[in-house]
């Protein structure tokens, strides 16, 4: 890529971070608040770091009126059923994933959704997310929102292989007889592009807009789907859990509400957790900080060309696996394990020690759990995990204290990260009912 190439993206991203940082009302509601809203609450409000994203710029950017702009973002592009399983079905398909499937009453039926949406930037775009409903009978149905962990192959989310552990989480909560609204996020599924991995705009929006169009799937077979929405996640999604939640407390769209928050072994502490990821400290370092690298570096601009991050040979192509076609096992084959053999030392620098852009950007998510939920806020991590440390969930916990917030912590003990999510779902399935 030329040095040319490298200085317009510079420029766009930083008009992106100008856009953000001037605007006035990021995620306000588009449409006034019914008669029996309650006003936010002090800790909503919060003027913690996070709080600019979700109070800074109209969440609907287009000159269109306030009504069309709802009706546009997150209507329903198509919708392809991908599952019709029966109790047994689905109990099977757990069992399979090491999931306890103690708990399912109904079978399931599934869709892949093809909804619209926005991009990192405030584009129009198009994102996919599976939607799945108990087969009960009932017209109104609770509604849980699924966020998944670090993907790097459109192909490994849950609209799309029916042997993700994903599939496999929206199967359980709907067989319980919930609707649930799991997205695949920006860039992986039948999204186009590439996925801005950690963006919290891009987060928020594909998981607001893939629950809106949950709601007309769920509407269109004739049900109705509740207002108060239970957020879970595991990985990645566990940040994402809790920057949905706050802008769902927040009112972001006045006809949902928060009703729970169950994180999965999150990395909370991001900056910690991309420094452990250069100093070699955790499984498959190399792979997750050349992921984060290369999709900030498209959203932000980390560097004005790839060999200032990258040594030679890979400098040349780990731009190109990072492009959501490469499954994780290809990239580890194509890169070397450890951060030292595949990032220069200044750039490993950078990363143990932010300053600047990098270290506002990773102070944002750091602080993903720094407010005060008013809703059942349970964590769960195991001590075990290897990839993403304990510490990150007592570093959120830390935050939570520190605002008041009621919360419990679960240890799923020596587990390792896959594993805790597959003990953690039936016991977060076991709280949402």
């Amino acid at each position: 890529m030329t040095t040319a190439t490298h200085l317009r993206r510079r420029q766009i991203a930083a008009s992106a971070v100008l856009a953000t940082a001037c605007a006035v009302s990021l995620l306000a509601p588009s449409v006034p608040a019914s008669a029996d809203s309650p006003p936010p609450t002090a800790a909503a409000a919060s003027t913690a770091p996070f709080a600019p994203f979700f109070s800074s710029a109209s969440l609907f950017s287009s000159s269109a009126s306030s009504g069309e702009r709802h009706a546009a973002r997150g209507s329903v592009v198509s919708r392809t059923e991908v599952a019709d399983l029966t109790a047994a079905e689905v109990a099977a398909r757990l069992e399979r994933a090491g999931i306890d499937a103690s708990q399912v009453r109904y079978g399931v039926r599934a869709h892949r959704v093809v909804y619209r949406t926005r991009d990192a930037k405030g584009a129009p775009t198009t994102a996919s997310a599976l939607t799945a409903v108990p087969a009960n009978g009932r017209r109104h149905l609770q509604a849980v929102s699924w966020l998944h962990g670090t993907t790097v192959y459109r192909g490994d989310v849950a609209s799309v292989n029916p042997d993700s552990t994903d599939r496999a989480a929206a199967l359980l909560f709907a067989s319980t007889g919930r609707a649930v609204s799991a997205p695949d996020y920006l860039g992986l599924g039948e999204g186009p592009g590439t996925h801005p991995y950690g963006d919290p705009r891009a987060t928020v929006d594909a998981a607001l807009d893939a629950l809106r169009a949950t709601r007309t799937v769920v509407r269109r077979d004739g049900r109705t789907l509740a207002r108060r929405v239970k957020v879970s996640g595991f990985s990645q999604g566990g940040p994402a859990t809790m920057m949905f939640g706050r802008a769902l407390q927040q009112r972001v769209d006045p006809s949902f509400r928060l009703g729970a928050l169950a994180p999965i072994a999150g990395p909370f502490d991001l900056s910690a957790f991309e420094a452990a990821a250069a100093d070699d400290k955790i499984v498959r370092s190399s792979l997750y900080l050349a992921y984060f690298t290369v999709a900030w570096d498209r959203l932000y601009g980390l560097y004005d060309a790839p060999g200032e991050a990258f040594r030679a040979p890979y400098d040349k192509t780990v731009e190109t696996l990072f492009d959501g076609d490469h499954t994780s096992s290809e990239i580890a084959a194509a890169l070397p394990p450890a951060s030292k053999d595949l990032f220069t030392e200044a750039f490993l620098e950078k990363v143990r020690h932010p300053t600047g852009e990098l270290r506002r950007r990773l102070n944002t998510l750091d602080t993903t759990c720094d407010w005060r939920p008013t809703v059942p806020m349970h964590l769960y991590h195991a001590k075990g995990d290897k990839d993403v440390a304990y510490d990150n969930t007592l570093h959120c916990q830390a935050q939570l204290t520190g605002n008041g917030a009621e919360h419990r912590l679960t240890d799923i003990g020596q587990a390792d990260h896959n594993t805790t999510v597959r003990k953690a779902l039936p016991l977060v399935a076991r709280e949402f009912n």
